[in-house]
């Protein structure tokens, strides 16, 4: 994702800022820079509940850091919602900020 667009509305500035400002959002940012994983594996490697993940998944999946695709696997006929992180590079400028009120 590409932050540093022209202008930022202020949605979607809060909506960066909630994704990255909670600490378990930042662990899975950096567990998917290693490779793509499933909620399942994520849940297991933060010792949290896939209920929890998966709403930490959800804004970051909003936010645009993240996506999910839904997989049959071959030895396993159950779906599993693998994530991957996006490229994205965020910036926030004073310029960016005078702009929203101006």
């Amino acid at each position: 994702m590409r932050v540093h667009q022209v202008e930022k509305s202020l949605q979607q500035i809060v909506e960066i800022g909630e994704a990255l400002s909670h600490p378990v959002r930042l662990k899975l940012l950096y567990l998917l820079a290693e490779r793509e994983r499933y909620v399942y594996e994520l849940a297991k490697d933060l010792d949290l509940s896939r209920q929890v993940v998966n709403l930490h998944l959800k804004r970051l999946e909003k936010a645009g850091f993240v996506e999910s695709d839904l997989r049959l696997e071959d030895d396993d006929m159950r779906a599993k919602k693998f994530f991957k992180l996006k490229e994205f590079d965020v910036s926030l400028s004073m310029d960016d900020i005078k702009k929203l009120f101006e």
